[in-house]
C-alpha cells in the first residue's frame, strides 16, 4: 500500500510540475477569457504565470519534499483543482473540459485520505 501511495504521489507531483512548467514556457499562450470571476478580471498572462509557478513548486514538493511539505502541497493542489473546476463551471465550458481536473482532484483526495 505504501509503495502504491508513493507511486501515486510521484506521478501526481510529476504531472503538476510538468503542467506548471508548460504554463511558464513561451510556447503556450494564456487563455483568452473575457469573463470575470467574483467581479475581478485578472490579466491572463499573470494568472497563467502564477498558476504555473504554484503547480510547478507544489508538484516538486509533492515528489521531493518532507512529509509535512507533501501534505501542504497536496492541500494547495487540491484547492487549485477545485478552483479550476469552479472556473470552468463559471465560464460555462463543456463538461468534457472538467474531466482532467476532476480526475486530478479525485487522485489528490485519495492520496490525502490514504495518508491519514
Amino acid at each position: 500500500m505504501a509503495l502504491g501511495l508513493a507511486a501515486l504521489r510521484v506521478l501526481l507531483g510529476g504531472f503538476f510540475a510538468l503542467t506548471g512548467a508548460a504554463k511558464l514556457s513561451e510556447q503556450i499562450s494564456a487563455p483568452v477569457s473575457q469573463q470575470m470571476v467574483f467581479g475581478y478580471q485578472p490579466d491572463p498572462m499573470s494568472y497563467q504565470e502564477a498558476v504555473g509557478w504554484l503547480e510547478l513548486l507544489a508538484g516538486l514538493l509533492l515528489v521531493l519534499g518532507p512529509p509535512m511539505l507533501q501534505e501542504i502541497s497536496n492541500l494547495l493542489l487540491t484547492v487549485l483543482m477545485m478552483g479550476a473546476i469552479f472556473t470552468l463551471a463559471s465560464l460555462k465550458e463543456s463538461p468534457n473540459t472538467y474531466i482532467p481536473a476532476i480526475i486530478c482532484l479525485g487522485l489528490l483526495l485519495l492520496l490525502d485520505i490514504c495518508q491519514l
